[in-house]
């Protein structure tokens, strides 16, 4: 059973922007490109859209994964674990449209899987020609191949995917089913965020228990060409990509560059996670009243501003004390 998941209409930008304000929920964003150029091309079958995007290919070489056949699309660890069960390719988006085009009647075709390559560097008139309706203030990324089925992940940014071509199935998870997703490698990842190891599509719950608990809370997207779907930062999904030629365009916005909030676990982890349980509480109560707890709005309100230091109000200069103090702190050993 999953959860019901928000259907807004792509004209109502309205409900859009408080949707995106609201940074809570994930929805659908039903027809939001139904008028792109792109979109029509994609209708009117694979060569059409593959041709659209050649007359738009400046040359550059793409980085295309190669996924064997065996594979199914599935695009993950090998079995030992000491590697990922696919390759890569260069090659410029022509040559990746026509042989996907060319590869679609065989059976024993090899998934072909370009992504996350900002439209500015490949097809540059792509985000002109088809503009997303709201601003998000960011380069879009377009994302080019055939049945692919890529491992439950997060993104730190929010992001709006529209499809273009093809099929796109979502299965989300709330940022709380960490604890039944059994996350894979953090510091050796597949292509970047740490990954579940369940596949959704054939879970197995003999090995991976706790899981049946997260597909209580999973919601699914089933989107056709013109629609998208809005996810907030950190939640986890599955994406499955159905057609010959498959084309995504998404938009990564709202994330600061200047937080690092992933570097900070992992150095908790270093410095927290192995010490015994009464010490290990105790910085949780510091975590709950500096980080995580109603105490942080107050917590310094019986200093005067210029006693604050790295406790005080956003600011460039706190930031830089906090940053000076942290590394400072790593480069003395702790000593300092």
């Amino acid at each position: 059973m999953s959860a019901v998941l928000e259907e807004i209409s792509g004209s109502d930008h309205a409900a859009i922007a408080r949707a995106v304000a609201a940074g809570d929920r994930p929805a659908i964003i039903r027809g939001i490109a139904a008028d792109w150029p792109a979109v029509a091309a994609a209708r009117e079958g694979d060569e059409s859209i593959a041709a659209y995007l050649a007359a738009r290919d400046n040359g550059k070489p793409l980085t295309v994964l190669v996924g064997p056949p065996e594979t199914g699309g599935r695009y993950f660890y090998t079995d030992d674990m000491r590697g990922v069960n696919f390759g890569s390719e260069k090659m410029p988006m022509t040559a990746l449209v026509e042989r996907l085009v060319a590869l679609r009647d065989r059976s024993d075709a090899p998934s072909l899987y370009a992504g996350s390559t900002p439209v500015s560097e490949s097809v540059a008139s792509f985000a002109v020609e088809n503009p997303l309706p709201i601003d998000t203030g960011v380069d879009p990324r377009i994302w080019v191949g055939n049945a692919s089925r890529i491992a439950p992940h997060y993104d730190m940014a929010a992001n709006i995917a529209v499809v273009v071509a093809g099929r796109r199935r979502f299965t989300l998870f709330p940022p709380a089913q960490i604890t039944n997703l059994y996350v894979g490698p953090v510091e050796r990842t597949i292509a970047g965020q740490p990954t579940s190891m369940v596949d959704p599509d054939h879970p197995d719950h003999a090995r991976y228990p706790l899981y049946a608990e997260a597909e209580r809370h999973k919601r699914v997207a089933e989107l056709t060409p013109g629609d998208a779907i809005y996810m907030p930062p950190m939640w986890w999904h599955h994406v499955r990509s159905e057609g010959a030629v498959g084309v995504l365009v998404n938009y990564w916005f709202g994330q600061r560059q200047d937080r690092f909030p992933f570097a900070a676990l992992m150095l908790a982890m270093h410095s927290i996670r192995e010490l015994p349980g009464a010490e290990r509480a105790a910085w949780k109560s510091w975590f709950d009243h500096y980080v995580f707890g109603d105490g942080a709005t107050h917590a310094v309100d019986h200093l005067p501003p210029h006693a604050q230091g790295v406790l005080g109000p956003p600011s460039p200069q706190r930031d830089r004390m906090i940053i000076d103090y942290v590394v400072g702190f790593c480069r003395s050993g702790g000593s300092g």
